[in-house]
């Protein structure tokens, strides 16, 4: 699915929102109250009703569309953008590309297709995992917090080779922290987990019990010793970085976790063809956010 086809096979609400009705009503629309059937209402937003409980509602009611004032066509063209951008895109591109009357509304936009990316399933990892810490942000170069990394977030990542791939946003790098992550998302099966040299890594083993556990000593200036290294997770942290500095230009700590679940999920779904239906799926089925919460301090 390319932007052409998305234009020509989506060009009005209707169009849209019969796709949307499908992916979010596999088996036929029914009450988002009740459960019980519906009928269509011969209104211009399509809109369901339900006889048992007296009720009104259209497809997008309660999901990220949800008070939306921009064409459907339009939010259709920006998911696809954004599914595609390998390091995403930019509101003020997406602003620009789609002609979208002010940046805020651009931005809500692009923020309410990362809330719906981040409602999926992760399954634990097993197999051949990797994880490492990188810190993204600031402008202070060094290694760490101890070398003036304070203005920096930490993001936490692991990938299964060949497989899928987890970012977090930590608010440090302990051993305890790692723990946490490894227990929450590497299986007790794994058959092994990549980690380099650091201390930190290996009181994360300790904590989270795991001792199938192999380091890569990069202190000595070793960074792969045959099957041994964490280059895979380092690739995906090389892509976000790129997306920080080139696409995005600047994020802030309280967002960070949004642009790391688009650059998950985009990452994860790569070689799928249904990459944008998936997507929409995502969106008719996540939960509504509202600008407030979405600006809210936390």
């Amino acid at each position: 699915m390319n932007l052409m086809d998305v234009n020509t096979l989506f060009p009005t609400d209707a169009k849209c929102r019969e796709l949307m009705t499908r992916l979010r009503f596999p088996e036929g629309p029914r009450c988002l109250r009740c459960k019980g059937s519906v009928v269509e209402l011969e209104t211009e937003k399509q809109l369901f009703y339900c006889k048992d409980c007296d009720y009104q509602f259209s497809v997008t009611a309660g999901t990220v569309f949800n008070d939306s004032h921009l064409p459907l066509a339009t939010w259709f063209a920006a998911t696809l953008l954004l599914c595609e951008a390998k390091k995403g895109m930019s509101a003020c591109q997406i602003q620009r590309t789609l002609g979208i009357g002010g940046y805020k509304t651009a931005w809500y936009l692009c923020h309410r297709i990362r809330h719906a990316m981040a409602q999926t399933d992760k399954p634990m990892l097993d197999g051949k995992v990797e994880m490492d810490v990188t810190y993204v942000g600031g402008k202070t170069l060094g290694k760490g917090r101890a070398y003036g990394m304070e203005n920096k977030e930490v993001v936490v990542g692991i990938r299964k080779r060949n497989g899928d791939l987890r970012f977090f946003h930590a608010h440090d790098a302990k051993g305890g922290t790692l723990a946490k992550y490894i227990r929450e998302n590497i299986s007790e099966d794994v058959e092994v987990i990549f980690t380099d040299d650091a201390s930190a890594n290996d009181a994360a083993m300790r904590k989270a019990k795991r001792t199938n556990h192999k380091k890569i000593n990069h202190s000595s200036g070793v960074y792969v010793m045959g099957d041994t290294h964490t280059n895979t997770v380092e690739s995906a942290f090389s892509l976000l970085k790129r997306g920080i500095v080139g696409t995005w230009h600047r994020v802030s700590a309280k967002h960070l976790p949004a642009y790391l679940e688009e650059m998950e999920f985009r990452f994860n779904r790569r070689n799928r063809s249904d990459l944008f239906v998936d997507t929409l799926r995502h969106m008719v089925m996540a939960p509504a956010l509202t600008f407030e919460k979405l600006t809210a301090n936390t």
